[in-house]
């Protein structure tokens, strides 16, 4: 999503700026199975296309509402609204000592809207990292942080992998990956879309691997697949569509003692007519896990395309076959125009609606963490 803000009359300039950036049931075997380029080519998972103007969705270019149209109905109605009881929302305090030295226990860190830490195998993996105060290219204007992130900078362990889904100012954050990039003991690898690279080494960023969708890379163990949203890409006004854009899967090796499969989502619409997401259930079989996104839906006309509502989101946990999943995309910027603590109340009724247990695809306070090695586990738990 790209940053997105409250229209007053002295920032129409800068704003708009801003705009124009910002199978039925699992293989048994399913989490001990490595897919092969020939695999996913025959589940429909296809490199990413590209055309004269940049990349495209499965299905074509991704349909465009009027952005000055909702620009001027978020301003005459006020919107977003405050959330109910305002923004003190709960935000836990991990043990970050623990956090520093766990090399054995499999663990995921929500920190905020799309930053989540997966320890895997004594790896560190983060996700969209994004702990400045504003999703903007500017200090002083663009959404701004409502809930501090779960863990500061200086409380990661150290960080082996940084995955980035796509460019947009929400997920691909210039002092973050700096400061990754400075971390004591060495930078990360960072694993990123095609097209960021180059991106990336323009600030001083060079230990970076781009992917195409499909694309598989090994880093420290763990294996690691570029797949398909449905989305776009944009940091200013004439760069639409020029970096690809996507979602990670991280699998253990064939073989682990403890196999685990996780799904990223990063930022994505539900594009029904490409069935990317029943491709990627066919490829892999069950996930262990699955972070998908959840806000930023609102209006639905505008925001539909390139953004899932809780239902859709709750639609895609079923196609992959999750196990469990975890709603990210949510309660920390103000992007869209439902108010920021809704996700969590329409994906509730969402999945008692999908006839699905409670837990299986719920949120995260800020800055908690939950052990990914447990009953839920159970081959038995996949979605249907």
């Amino acid at each position: 999503m790209p940053f997105l803000f409250r229209l007053r009359a002295p920032c129409v300039v800068l704003t708009a700026f801003v705009l124009g950036a910002s199978a039925a049931t699992c293989a048994v075997r399913a989490q001990e199975t490595d897919p092969s380029p020939e695999s996913l080519a025959a589940a429909g998972i296809h490199h990413a296309p590209r055309t004269a103007d940049g990349y495209e969705n499965s299905d074509g270019p991704l349909a465009r509402g009027s952005v000055w149209k909702w620009r001027w109905n978020r301003l005459v109605h006020d919107l977003p609204p405050p959330p109910a009881n305002g923004y003190a929302f709960r935000v836990d305090h991990p043990d970050v000592a623990w956090l520093k030295t766990n090399r054995s226990d499999a663990t995921l860190t929500w920190i905020g809207h799309a930053t989540a830490l997966l320890q895997i195998d004594g790896v560190n993996i983060l996700t969209d990292p994004v702990f400045s105060e504003r999703a903007s290219p500017f200090t002083f204007i663009g959404p701004k942080r409502r809930v501090p992130p779960g863990l500061a900078l200086d409380e990661l362990p150290h960080i082996d992998v940084v995955l980035i889904s796509h460019s947009h100012y929400d997920h691909l954050d210039t002092a973050s990956v700096e400061a990754l990039n400075a971390q004591p003991g060495g930078p990360p690898r960072f694993l990123v879309p095609l097209g960021i690279k180059a991106w990336l080494a323009g600030k001083g960023i060079t230990n970076a691997q781009e992917l195409d969708w499909s694309d598989e890379t090994t880093v420290s163990g763990l294996d690691f697949w570029f797949v398909p949203a449905t989305h776009w890409s944009a940091r200013s006004l004439t760069d639409r569509n020029e970096t690809l854009w996507g979602g990670w899967v991280i699998k253990t090796p064939k073989g682990a003692a403890r196999p685990l499969s996780v799904y990223f989502a990063g930022d994505t619409g539900y594009a029904s007519d490409s069935g990317d997401f029943r491709r990627l259930g066919a490829a892999f079989g069950c996930f262990d896990l699955a972070l998908i996104p959840i806000g930023a839906y609102a209006p639905r006309w505008f925001m539909g395309p390139p953004h899932v509502d809780p239902q859709q989101a709750v639609q895609i946990f079923q196609d992959i076959h999750a196990k469990k999943a975890i709603g990210i995309h949510w309660g920390t910027f103000e992007l869209t125009d439902e108010p920021l603590d809704e996700p969590p109340q329409k994906l509730a009724e969402a999945v008692h609606d999908a006839s699905l247990p409670d837990d299986a695809f719920t949120v995260l306070h800020h800055g908690q963490t939950i052990a990914l090695d447990g009953p839920d586990r159970s081959r038995d738990a996949c979605a249907r």
